[in-house]
C-alpha cells in the first residue's frame, strides 16, 4: 500500500503559498494603488511570518537557505509600503525623507545587533560543556534574551511598530503615525543592540579558555574519577550510551561520562553521573593527567582513535549490543585493551571472524543492564490477547537485504498479525529506521498506517474516541511521512525526553469495554505520573537558554535523586500500560516506554538478527527471527547462533499462526529447552550475577592501569639523567 500524502508536507506548501500570495497582494495594493488592500496584505504577511516561526519553522529555514531570510522579507514589505505611500499620499518632502531615512537606521541597528550576537555567541562557547558538575567557580551568567540572539525572531517583531505606523499613514494621510512607528522600531533595535553589548563586558562575559581549562583540571583533581564512559556520535545515537548509564552508576567507583559533541550533552538521559564534553583533542588530553584509569566504549566512532592516544588510560569495548551481524566483530575492536562480551557466543564469534582480537583480551562481563527484564511466568491467558512485539532493526550502512525485515517483510508480518483476532501488536521500530535508505522509512510509514487502520476498524461505532496528543515525539506518530521527512521526524522523536507514550498518540483505539470514567481515571493517573517523572528528569530551560546557562542549571544533583528517578520511572511504566486499552495495537516510538518495558509486556518477540534478540532471551520467552537474507533456513540458522532457538519467518510471514499456537500451548513449544541453553551461551551464566562479573572486570582493568603507571614511574626514575652541579658564568660552582 503506497504511503499517502503527508499532512505536514501539505501544510508546509499551503503556508509557503500563503506567504507568496501576501506579497503579491501587497504589490498590487502598492501599485494600483489601493490602501485597504495594501494594509490587509501587509498585516497578513507579518502575521503569517510571526506564526510560521512557531508552527512551521522548517519553511523559514528553507527560505533562509534560498537567501530569503527574515531581513530580506521585511525589507521587501517595507519597500512596497514606501512605494504605496508615494502613490497614495502627497507627503511633504521632509516627511518622506524622514521616513525613508528612518528605515535604513532601523536596519543598520538590526545588522549591528546581529554582529554583536555572533561575538556574544563566540564568547559564550566554552571549551568544555558539563552536566552534574558544580560550575559556581566559573561565575557563569544567563544567556541574553532570545530575540536579541536570534535575528529571525527580532526582525519581524521589532519591525511591527514601523510597519504599523506607515500603514496608518497610508490610510489616514497623516505623517505623524509613520514617524512615530519608525521611531519606536529604531528605539527597539538600538536599545536591544546596546543591551546585548553588555554581555561583552567583564561582568557578564564568561571566563576565557585558559581559566575554564584550569577550573576543569582542578575539578578532576578534586573529584578523582577512575572509571569513565566515552561516547561520540551523531543525533539519534544517544541510546547507545544511555543503555550503559545505570550500569556505570551502579559500579563501586567514581564514574564520569566523556562526550565529544556539544549537542550530545542534552541527549544523554537523566543520570547522577558527572558529564564532561571535550570537543577538541587538545582539551581531551587533560584526561591524561587525571586519575581516570579506564574508559568503557559502547560504540566505535572516528573520534575514538583520539582518546586511544592517552597511554595512562585502559580502554574496554563494551559495544551497545551483541548480535550475529558482522558489526559485532568489527576489526576495529583490536585497538582496545580488552573487548567485553556478554557470554561465550561473542567470544567464539571473534575467534571465528579472525579479525585480530586476541582471545586473551576478550572478557565475559555479561549484560548488567538486562536486570529489569522479567522472566516468563507461564503462557498468556487464553481469554486475553497475545501481545506480540515486532521490533525490527534498521537498514544499516550497507544494502544487505538481511539487515532489516521492514523493507521486504514488515508489511506482510504486520498484516498477518493484525488479521489474527488473538493478537495485540506492539510495533517498535529502530530509532534510525530510514536514516540511510529512504525506502525503509517509507515502509515504516506504511506499517504505521496499517496499525492505524486496524485500530480504526476495531473502534466501536458512534463518536470516535481519540486519545489526546501530549508529546512532541509522539504527535503524528502514525502519519505516513514522505521519504525526506523521515530523518527529521526520527531526530525529533529521539531528542524528546518527556514523551507520555503511545497512549497519547492521537490514535483511534477500541474501548475494550472500559467505561469512559474508568478510562479517564487511568489517563489522569498517567498524566500525573508523567508530570512527576518529568519534574525529575525533564530538562526544562527558558526559551533562549544556551549551553552556558544550562551548565549553571545542571549542577550536582541532590542526594537520592537517582533512586527517586528509578521509582518514578517504574510508576510511570505501570501507569502507562494500565492506561492502554488491552486490545489496542500500539506504535511505540521515542524514549518511553523503553524496550525492556516492552519485553515485559510481550509474550513473544518478532525481530531481525540484532542485539534485540539476544537481550530478549533474558526473559526465556518464545521469539521469531525474520529471514530476508536470501539464505535457506538451515544456512540462516548455521550463520546466526542467535537464531538457534528461534522460529524462522520467511518474507511472506508464513508460520506466524504456528508461532502463536506454540505461545498459547506450552506443549507445542519445542524450543523451550533450546532457549534456556542459548540464553547462557549468549548472555553468560546466571551465577554470579552479571553486575558482579562486570564489577570484577572493572576492578581487574583498573588494577592493570595502576600497575602500568607504577611501572612507568619506575622507568622514568631509572631513566632520569644524573643531577648536574649548578655553575656560574665562570664555570665555578655556585653556593647552594
Amino acid at each position: 500500500m503506497p504511503a499517502g500524502p503527508s499532512p505536514r508536507r501539505g501544510a508546509q506548501w499551503i503556508a509557503l503559498a500563503s506567504l507568496l500570495c501576501a506579497f503579491v497582494l501587497q504589490f498590487l495594493g502598492a501599485f494600483l494603488p489601493n490602501a485597504p488592500l495594501l494594509c490587509a496584505a501587509t498585516a497578513a504577511g507579518v502575521g503569517l511570518d510571526l506564526s510560521l516561526r512557531r508552527w512551521q519553522p522548517g519553511i523559514l529555514a528553507l527560505l533562509a537557505k534560498l537567501h530569503c531570510d527574515e531581513a530580506v522579507r521585511q525589507l521587501l514589505r517595507d519597500l512596497l509600503i514606501v512605494v504605496g505611500l508615494a502613490h497614495l499620499s502627497g507627503l511633504a518632502t521632509g516627511a518622506r525623507l524622514a521616513l525613508v531615512g528612518g528605515l535604513p537606521a532601523c536596519y543598520a541597528a538590526h545588522f549591528l545587533c546581529r554582529a554583536l550576537g555572533v561575538l556574544v555567541r563566540r564568547s559564550r562557547t566554552l571549551p568544555i560543556v558539563t552536566r552534574n558538575i558544580d560550575t559556581s567557580g566559573l561565575r557563569l551568567t544567563p544567556a541574553p534574551p532570545r530575540p536579541l540572539m536570534r535575528p529571525g525572531r527580532r526582525m519581524p517583531l521589532f519591525a511591527v511598530p514601523a510597519t504599523t505606523g506607515m500603514l496608518a499613514t497610508a490610510l489616514t494621510d497623516r505623517t505623524a503615525w509613520g514617524l512615530l512607528g519608525v521611531a519606536v522600531s529604531f528605539a527597539l533595535f538600538a536599545g536591544g543592540t546596546a543591551y546585548l553589548a553588555t554581555w561583552l563586558l567583564p561582568g557578564k562575559r564568561p571566563p576565557d579558555d585558559e581559566r575554564t581549562l584550569e577550573w576543569f583540571a582542578r575539578w578532576l583533581a578534586d573529584y578523582r574519577p577512575d572509571v569513565g564512559l566515552y561516547f561520540s556520535g551523531g543525533s539519534g545515537t544517544a541510546y547507545q550510551a544511555n543503555m550503559w548509564l545505570s550500569t556505570l552508576a551502579a559500579l563501586d567507583a567514581r564514574p564520569l561520562v566523556v562526550l565529544r559533541e556539544r549537542g550530545m550533552v542534552q541527549q544523554i538521559a537523566a543520570t547522577d553521573v558527572p558529564i564532561a564534553c571535550l570537543p577538541k583533542v587538545a582539551h581531551l588530553m587533560l584526561l591524561e593527567h587525571s586519575s581516570l584509569k579506564m574508559l568503557l566504549h559502547p560504540a566505535n566512532a572516528p573520534k575514538t582513535s583520539q582518546v586511544l592516544r592517552i597511554p595512562t588510560i585502559k580502554h574496554a569495548f563494551t559495544n551497545h549490543g551483541e548480535s550475529d551481524k558482522l558489526s559485532s566483530c568489527n576489526p576495529y575492536a583490536k585497538v582496545y585493551d580488552e573487548v567485553w562480551v556478554a557470554g561465550p557466543a561473542a567470544r567464539r564469534r571473534y575467534a571465528l571472524a579472525d579479525v585480530g582480537v586476541d582471545d586473551r583480551d576478550v572478557v565475559g562481563g555479561g549484560r548488567p543492564q538486562l536486570t529489569p527484564i522479567r522472566p516468563a511466568d507461564g503462557p498468556p491467558d487464553p481469554a486475553g490477547p497475545v501481545t506480540v512485539l515486532y521490533a525490527p532493526t534498521w537498514e544499516g550502512w550497507t544494502n544487505d537485504p538481511g539487515n532489516t525485515s521492514v523493507l521486504l517483510a514488515g508489511e506482510n508480518i504486520v498484516r498477518a498479525l493484525l488479521a489474527d483476532p488473538r493478537v495485540r501488536l506492539l510495533y517498535k521500530p529502530h530509532p534510525m529506521t530510514g536514516s540511510v535508505n529512504p525506502k525503509a522509512g517509507e515502509a515504516d510509514a506504511r506499517i504505521r498506517a496499517l496499525v492505524e487502520e486496524a485500530n480504526a476498524a476495531a473502534a466501536p461505532r458512534g463518536p470516535v474516541r481519540r486519545l489526546p496528543a501530549r508529546g512532541a515525539a509522539e504527535r503524528g506518530a502514525l502519519a505516513a511521512p514522505a521519504a525526506g521527512e523521515v530523518r527529521e521526524a526520527r531526530e525529533v522523536r529521539e531528542a524528546d525526553t518527556a514523551v507520555p507514550g503511545p497512549g497519547a498518540l492521537g490514535v483511534t483505539v477500541p474501548a475494550d469495554g472500559r467505561s469512559p470514567a474508568e478510562q479517564a481515571r487511568l489517563l489522569a493517573e498517567l498524566a500525573r505520573r508523567t508530570e512527576e517523572l518529568d519534574a525529575l528528569t525533564a530538562r526544562a530551560f527558558r526559551p533562549g537558554a544556551d549551553e552556558v546557562e544550562r551548565m549553571t542549571r545542571q549542577t550536582a544533583p541532590e542526594l537520592g535523586r537517582a533512586e527517586a528517578v528509578a521509582a518514578a520511572t517504574e510508576a510511570w511504566r505501570e501507569a502507562f500500560w494500565a492506561a492502554q486499552p488491552p486490545r489496542a495495537h500500539l506504535v511505540l516510538t521515542g524514549t518511553r516506554p523503553d524496550l525492556y518495558s516492552c519485553f515485559n509486556q510481550a509474550a513473544v518477540l518478532i525481530s531481525d538478527v540484532s542485539s534485540v534478540v539476544a537481550d530478549f532471551l533474558a526473559s526465556a520467552k518464545p521469539y521469531a527471527v525474520v529471514n530476508t537474507s536470501g539464505l535457506s533456513e538451515d544456512e540462516f540458522r548455521a550463520a546466526n547462533p542467535t537464531v538457534r532457538a528461534a522460529t524462522v519467518l520467511p518474507p511472506d510471514a508464513t508460520g506466524i499462526r504456528e508461532l502463536l499456537d506454540a505461545v498459547l500451548d506450552p506443549a507445542r513449544d519445542s524450543l523451550a529447552a533450546e532457549r534456556a541453553a542459548l540464553k547462557e551461551y549468549l548472555l553468560g551464566p546466571a551465577d554470579p550475577p552479571s553486575i558482579v562479573r562486570f564489577q570484577d572486570a572493572v576492578r581487574a582493568l583498573c588494577a592493570a592501569a595502576d600497575a602500568r603507571r607504577e611501572r612507568q614511574a619506575r622507568v622514568d626514575t631509572a631513566a632520569a639523567p644524573p643531577e648536574l652541579p649548578v655553575t656560574g658564568p665562570s664555570g665555578r660552582g655556585v653556593p647552594q
